[in-house]
Parts: C-alpha cells; sequence; structure tokens
C-alpha cells in the first residue's frame, strides 16, 4: 500500500492542529510539542505539520511506501528516466526510523520517497536534501549536472 505524503511547516503547531483535527474529523495519530501526523485511511495520506525549517506552508509531498523493495522499485523507474536522488538510509526524521529518496519533479516540486519501519525518540536532524536546493531539470530532460556537481545542461 501507498500512502500520499504532504508536510506543512506552521507557526502555530496548536492552532494548525485544530484546523486539521477538525478537517479530518479525526485528532492526529502522533502528536508531540513540535510535530504532529495523521495517518488517514479516508484519504489514504500521511499528513504531517512541524515547526522545523524554513518558512510556513507547504514544505514537500512524498509517498509513503510500505516495504524497502517497493521502495526501490518506484526509484529504480524513476532512475530509468534519468532521474536523480538523494538518498538517506535508516534515518531518524518525523520521530520514526526510515530509509528515504529525495529528488525534485521537472518543476523543480520536492518529493520524498520513504518506508517507514520503525519509531524515534527524536524528530532527527533536518534532512541533507541537496537536491532541493538545486534549481529544478530543464525543459530539455533531466539536468545532467546541476545536481551532482554544478555544471549547467
Amino acid at each position: 500500500m501507498k500512502r500520499l505524503h504532504i508536510h506543512i511547516k506552521t507557526e502555530d503547531l496548536d492552532q494548525s492542529i485544530a484546523f486539521y483535527t477538525a478537517m479530518f474529523g479525526e485528532a492526529p495519530s502522533k502528536h508531540e510539542d513540535d510535530y504532529a501526523k495523521w495517518l488517514l485511511d479516508d484519504p489514504l495520506a500521511n499528513i504531517s505539520l512541524s515547526r522545523h525549517g524554513g518558512e510556513p506552508g507547504v514544505d514537500h509531498a512524498g509517498i509513503s511506501i510500505e516495504t524497502r523493495d517497493e521502495l526501490d522499485a518506484v526509484a529504480d523507474r524513476l532512475r530509468n528516466i534519468g532521474v536523480q536522488f538523494a538518498e538517506e538510509a535508516d534515518t531518524a526524521c518525523c520521530y520514526a526510523r526510515s530509509n528515504k529518496y529525495w529528488t525534485q519533479d521537472p518543476q523543480g516540486a520536492v518529493w520524498e520517497l520513504f518506508q517507514t519501519f520503525g519509531e524515534s525518540e527524536t524528530y532527527g536532524a533536518e534532512p541533507e536534501r541537496e537536491l532541493a536546493k538545486a534549481p529544478p531539470p530543464t525543459r530539455h530532460g533531466q539536468c545532467c549536472g546541476a545536481h551532482a556537481g554544478g555544471e549547467n545542461c
């Protein structure tokens, strides 16, 4: 099973939790002082809020994937069309242990593909999403050097 993931940065976690609890009709499945998460079945989604990082708003989209094999299969399909990734194996993030791939779509939207396999007692370090900071691929196809070393296509 795959679940759409959206991570939203917020300045006022309590106010955001109240809003999303009313919208989803249920309380978060996980709630910490700096983080909240809903694992929804209708719609099938993983929506998270945190006070970490930069400007408030949607930080990134993602897909939560159940197994490492499924995670690698999605990454392989994208790799086959030239997409580049930043990989994080066995990382602590958002009070969970996960394997992850970070990438961008052709317009520069940041995507996180991840497989969670355990809990973490801490939020974890901010991810090193170098791909998220790089310019998006050109319209001619995937950018051959901007992500890997700064050369232009």
